[in-house]
């Protein structure tokens, strides 16, 4: 396992729609396990492939306390939405800053696992927003279009970047 570079705003790669995976081989395998290496080592709750350069649709998340209880979704797809929740939200490739964001409170998704079996995964609250944040960066969308206020600086009250 290795811990990745992340690419920051700015960088062409993050504007890009990445592919769908066609089959989980050593190099997906190695690729999942440096993402989450990379996105515990960052103290993050969400990294994308195209964050660390890869334009392939995989997303890991981990919104446990404990941060040991990941989630890696190959090709995700949002199926359902409900609800509405506004709060700050980060992310790896804005370091150092927020804004406020829209999102859905309820999500459903499905998904395959690393052993390409279909599943769904149904999130409220941090998993919700998380699970949309990642997927857009899957479509090369970033939070930062989407703020109602603009970008802020990072201060103490903050905890979690997605």
């Amino acid at each position: 396992m290795a811990i990745r570079n992340i690419r920051e705003i700015g960088d062409k790669v993050l504007y890009k729609v990445s592919k769908e995976v066609k089959e989980v081989d050593k190099r997906l395998l190695v690729l999942i396990n440096d993402m989450l290496d990379t996105m515990y080592e960052a103290n993050g709750v969400g990294l994308a492939a195209p964050q660390v350069g890869i334009l392939k649709r995989v997303v890991v998340i981990d919104v446990s306390e404990e941060g040991n209880n990941p989630l890696v979704l190959i090709n995700p797809v949002i199926l359902e939405t409900e609800g509405e929740q506004t709060g700050d939200e980060g992310c790896l490739s804005v370091p150092g800053k927020v804004g406020t964001v829209t999102r859905p409170n309820y999500v459903k998704v499905k998904a395959y696992d690393k052993d390409m079996k279909e599943f769904v995964v149904e999130g409220t609250g941090l998993l919700a927003r998380c699970l949309c944040h990642e997927i857009d960066h899957l479509d090369g969308k970033l939070y930062v279009d989407q703020t109602i206020d603009g970008l802020r600086n990072v201060t103490e009250d903050v905890e979690e970047e997605i």
